[in-house]
């Protein structure tokens, strides 16, 4: 069966019926125009651009020529939301030498950057994007100085096998108290810098999304769900404390591990991989409690099951899914979730693959109050234009939609900067040269 980003909508639909995936579809994009209150602040329109890390900042932690190359464009782009990339709340959490990390000593250049996100925006479409720095741990996939430092919450045979991590590197609760207060500051520091909002990131495996499956860890962050969810949502409080109000504070939330318990999270006890939701749906009322208004949701884990989160084309192994399956996991999964908790706005993931078909979908399931944003993450390597040809034409150009090849991720996973190697020159000649070092 074909597995090939539809370049077509009428390639979609056929699948769509063939794997009853059940997918709503709207010819009529103008949703997707629309704009949108988000606490004190308004988005121009549904579109987001996902988190999409670069690998390219300074040894510091600044942001470097590459990922200021990055958001200029995306600024220009026209999506009414840009959701900057994982930031390090300290230096162990880095996942690689070059991953962005926030500090007092390079405040300045964040706020010139988002300064230059709003001047670029405002010049091309005439509205500024929110932007929401995500402020992140990386917990098991920390590599400051480019070799592994784990920094686990517990050790998981999935991962470990017939090897777990020394125990030494489990963080303590103590430890995780540290975390907490590192992300609070990431924060207010991000407020300072012109951020109009943070995202306390709680999705693919890092620290604080691993913690929502330690079901054996002892102590404050283990067991239950409440002690699992409250790194979470202590730090979620501490930040709406320590920040203005009209700051917004937000979460890239993993509401499906796609692991069977006791190693996963929103699955059910009983048994299974299927996404239960009832778990997600406890921490949205809770969050929603609080007086969080939004949340980016997400499912999987890129490093061990990319297909759940990234259904492509072409990868690394042959999932026992069609991708368009997986999209319909997440998109079914995210509408589950805001029929639960209506009052939460939810962006979705999961976008790309639908290639042309994506301003369509998005548009049935907004219009049938599935969720309130569509999220495209991969796309805004490929496509950094996406929203604005959406909203002025229509549609998506075929000859510039992702490919979902994958080649962004296996720079990424080979230590390099990803970016999109088929659309864009400077990466097809950084994969080129990132492929002749591997082999020498």
């Amino acid at each position: 069966m074909n597995r090939t980003v539809y370049s077509e909508i009428t390639d979609f639909a056929a699948q769509n019926a063939a794997l009853h995936t059940e997918l709503p579809f709207s010819a009529d994009t103008a949703i997707l125009g629309e704009a949108v209150k988000v606490g004190t602040k308004t988005a121009a329109n549904r579109l987001a651009c996902q988190a999409m890390e670069g690998c390219d900042g300074t040894p510091d932690g600044a942001p470097g020529e590459l990922t200021i190359r990055r958001y200029h464009r995306l600024a220009e782009g026209g999506a009414g939301i840009i959701w900057f990339e994982a930031t390090a709340c300290s230096s162990e959490s880095r996942a690689n030498p070059r991953q962005l990390w926030l500090t007092e000593g390079n405040l300045d250049s964040y706020r010139r950057l988002a300064d230059e996100i709003r001047e670029h925006a405002l010049r091309a479409n005439g509205y500024a994007p929110l932007i929401f720095l995500q402020a992140t741990h990386s917990g098991r996939y920390s590599k400051p100085e480019g070799k592994p430092a784990p920094i686990i919450a517990y050790n998981n045979p999935l991962f470990e096998g017939d090897n777990p991590i020394d125990p030494s590197r489990i963080i303590t609760d103590e430890g995780i108290d540290r975390v907490g207060e590192q992300l609070i500051e990431t924060a207010r520091l991000a407020e300072r810098a012109g951020f109009d909002g943070v995202d306390i990131k709680c999705c693919h495996r890092y620290l604080n999304s691993e913690l929502l499956s330690a079901y054996d860890r002892p102590g404050r962050y283990g067991g239950s769900l409440e002690n699992r969810t409250r790194l979470l949502r202590e730090t979620i409080a501490g930040a709406k404390t320590a920040c203005g109000s009209d700051f917004i504070v937000s979460s890239r939330l993993n509401v499906y591990d796609g692991f069977a318990y006791p190693l996963g999270f929103g699955v059910s006890p009983a048994g299974g991989t299927d996404f239960d939701p009832t778990e997600p749906i406890w921490l949205l009322e809770q969050l929603a409690g609080m007086g969080v208004e939004l949340l980016d949701i997400t499912m999987g884990n890129p490093y061990f099951n990319p297909h759940v989160n990234r259904p492509f084309a072409r990868g690394g192994y042959e999932p026992d899914e069609h991708p368009l399956e997986g999209v319909a996991r997440m998109l079914h999964g995210i509408a589950a979730l805001k029929a639960a908790v209506p009052q939460i706005k939810l962006i979705s993931s999961g976008m790309t693959y639908l290639g042309a078909a994506a301003p369509g979908v998005a548009a049935g399931f907004i219009g049938e109050g599935g969720f309130d944003f569509a999220g495209f993450g991969r796309t805004i390597l490929a496509y950094p234009d996406f929203a604005r040809d959406i909203l002025r034409e229509g549609g998506l150009r075929r000859e510039k939609l992702c490919l979902c090849c994958s080649k962004c991720t296996e720079m990424m996973r080979g230590g390099g900067m990803p970016g999109c190697v088929v659309r864009d020159r400077l990466y097809t000649d950084l994969y080129k040269q990132f492929k002749a070092n591997q082999e020498g």
